[in-house]
């Protein structure tokens, strides 16, 4: 485990809860020069996400024999059931209080499909978002496990050609050509390539540890992300995110050992799931009881916090360890039967 990777996973999860801070109280119409930076450059937070997905998931599997049925298994068990409790949560805020929620909708149908990570038009209109709408990198993220487990079914020597063949199949054929959602003709999904591409150099001892030159990166990655737009997702953030993902892993040495920084990351997914409710109701209390909003986020910040880490211990980790626990007593109960050696 990197703790430099669990910092950069706390940091890009808190950036993106700002960002849609100002797109929920603000609808980014912000005013001075954080508001704005946030405003503008905090949806960078998910290129990070998916940069440091694609080489952890690399580093976490190589140079082992896994089944393509348990990597699946094991991928679902950790991000389906905090996913489906707070999908099920937002729809249940929909269907009581939508009146009070601009541009947001409630279907069934919809609901069903954002479950299983299938992308559809929104019932508010405003694109290929699930009821939870943070999901959406979940979908892409659901995606990249599917092709990656199939990978297992080939020579590991192949595994990167395979998922480097299947990605621009899917994004640059069979999306632009209706066969697969539009969803996936985005080129945000080269994203965990980076990663993967990260994870060797990481693995072949390339990525040397030190601070001025990792600051330097972080430097140039900055410049970049201030300067440059969304319009070429991976050249303009994409890139730069994987300076920062590499620059981090370079200074590890300075976050080895923190123990905060290791919790901070641990409940990073929970954060992406629970802060768009928290904000909403936050947004709602501040409507009705007219509320500095700045203040509203300052109480919402901690309980974010709070509740990411109860999320992240019963939720996740608890449910987890149930779930798995529960899926192997059945192979550990089964009785062992010793072939007669006795001939008829």
């Amino acid at each position: 485990m990197l703790y430099s990777l669990q910092a950069l996973r706390a940091f890009a999860a808190w950036v993106v809860v700002c960002h849609h801070f100002m797109q929920i109280f603000f609808d980014f119409h912000a005013t001075g020069p954080i508001g704005q930076l946030l405003s503008d450059r905090g949806a960078v937070g998910v290129d990070i996400f998916f940069v440091i997905s694609g080489l952890v998931i690399y580093l976490s599997t190589r140079d082992k024999a896994i089944e393509p049925r348990q990597f699946l298994l094991n991928r679902a068990l950790r991000i389906v059931p905090a996913y489906w409790f707070y999908t099920a949560l937002m729809a249940a805020l929909l269907l009581a209080f939508s009146q009070w929620m601009p541009h947001q909708e409630f279907a069934w149908r919809h609901l069903f499909l954002s479950l299983f990570f299938i992308p559809a038009e929104n019932p508010g209109g405003y694109g290929l978002y699930p009821t939870l709408n943070v999901g959406w990198t979940l979908n892409f993220e659901v995606f990249f496990y599917l092709l990656f487990g199939l990978a297992f079914l080939v020579r590991q020597r192949h595994h990167l050609l395979l998922v480097t063949a299947a990605l621009l199949l899917v994004s640059e054929v069979l999306g632009r050509l209706g066969v697969l959602s539009r969803f996936y003709s985005n080129d945000i999904i080269y994203e965990f390539l980076l990663g993967i591409g990260l994870g060797v150099l990481y693995r072949r001892g390339l990525v040397r540890e030190g601070l001025w030159l990792p600051l330097a990166l972080l430097a140039v990655a900055g410049y970049a992300l201030y300067h440059l737009d969304a319009s070429q997702r991976l050249l303009h953030w994409g890139l730069p995110s994987a300076l920062v993902v590499l620059a981090f892993i370079a200074l590890e040495p300075y976050f080895q050992g923190n123990r905060v920084l290791k919790a901070l990351g641990d409940c990073s997914y929970s954060v992406y799931l629970i802060h768009v409710l928290v904000l909403y109701a936050g947004w709602f209390a501040s409507q009705r009881l007219h509320l500095n909003p700045y203040l509203v986020f300052a109480l919402c910040v901690p309980s974010i916090g709070l509740m990411s880490w109860f999320s992240y211990q019963w939720l996740e980790r608890g449910l987890y360890r149930r779930m798995q626990a529960w899926l192997a007593a059945p192979r550990e109960q089964t009785p062992v039967f010793a072939l007669s050696r006795v001939k008829y």
